[in-house]
C-alpha cells in the first residue's frame, strides 16, 4: 500500500489541520464540518493528478479550444457519520462520481471486547472503476478493514483511494499489512503515533463525529 502523507508538506491542509484539531475552535460545528470538506477538496485535488484523462474540444464564444478532462469512473464511499464531511468535500470535486454508504459501528461485549460490525451499504458495482473511500478518521484501522472487504463485493476496482485527515501509526500498519499493496494508496492529513486502548488516537481531535454532527447516546 502506498501512503501518502500530505501534512508533511506545507500547504493549505496543514491550516485546516490545526484548525479540525483545535478545542477551542472545535466549538463552532459549521466551521468543523467546512473545515473537514476543504480538507476532502485537497485531498480530491491530490488524487486527480493519479486518474486518466482524454483530450476533448470545448467551444467557446471566439472558437475551438483542446482540454483534456476527467476520463475515469469514480465511486466515492464514505462510513457513516464521521466520514460526511470529506466526501462531500471530495465529491464537490468529483461531481460525476457514484457513490457508496456504509454504516459501521463498535459493540463493546464483556470485559471492554468490541467487535467491529455492518449494519447497512449502499454500493454501486465497482468492476473496473476507481474506488474512493473516506473516514475522517483511522484509528485501529479495523472499520476500514471490514468497509473495504464489504464494498469489493460488489466488485473488484481497479484502484482504491482511502483518505483520512488524521490517522495513528498503528492504524496504518494494520492497514499496509491486509490490503493489496499495489491497488491500494492511503492519502492521509497527520499520523499520529499513539493510540489508547480504547482505540483513541492521541493527540487527535477528539470524536469526529460528534464535532461535526452533536453528540450521540
Amino acid at each position: 500500500m502506498k501512503i501518502i502523507t500530505l501534512g508533511a508538506t506545507d500547504s493549505l491542509l496543514g491550516h485546516y489541520l490545526a484548525q479540525i484539531r483545535d478545542k477551542a475552535v472545535q466549538k463552532d460545528a459549521m466551521r468543523f464540518r467546512r473545515n473537514m470538506e476543504r480538507m476532502g477538496e485537497i485531498f480530491a485535488y491530490e488524487i486527480s493528478k493519479t486518474l486518466s484523462y482524454k483530450t476533448v474540444q470545448t467551444e467557446t464564444p471566439l472558437g475551438i479550444a483542446e482540454s483534456r478532462v476527467l476520463d475515469e469512473p469514480l465511486v466515492l464511499a464514505t462510513i457513516l457519520r464521521a466520514g460526511l464531511p470529506v466526501h462531500q468535500g471530495l465529491l464537490n470535486c468529483f461531481e460525476g462520481a457514484q457513490n457508496a454508504f456504509v454504516a459501521a459501528y463498535r459493540k463493546y461485549g464483556k470485559g471492554n471486547e468490541c467487535d467491529m460490525l455492518i449494519e447497512y451499504q449502499s454500493c454501486p458495482p465497482l468492476e473496473g472503476k476507481t474506488l474512493v473511500i473516506a473516514d475522517a478518521m483511522l484509528a485501529s484501522g479495523a472499520s476500514m478493514l471490514m468497509t473495504y472487504e464489504s464494498l469489493v463485493a460488489n466488485g473488484e476496482p481497479n484502484h482504491t483511494h482511502i483518505v483520512c485527515p488524521v490517522a495513528s501509526h498503528e492504524g496504518v500498519e494494520n492497514l499496509s499489512k491486509n490490503l493489496p499493496h499495489k491497488r491500494v494508496t492511503f492519502w492521509v492529513g497527520a499520523v499520529d503515533e499513539e493510540l489508547t486502548n480504547h482505540s483513541f488516537i492521541v493527540p487527535g481531535l477528539g470524536d469526529a463525529g460528534d464535532l461535526a454532527f452533536g453528540s450521540k447516546n
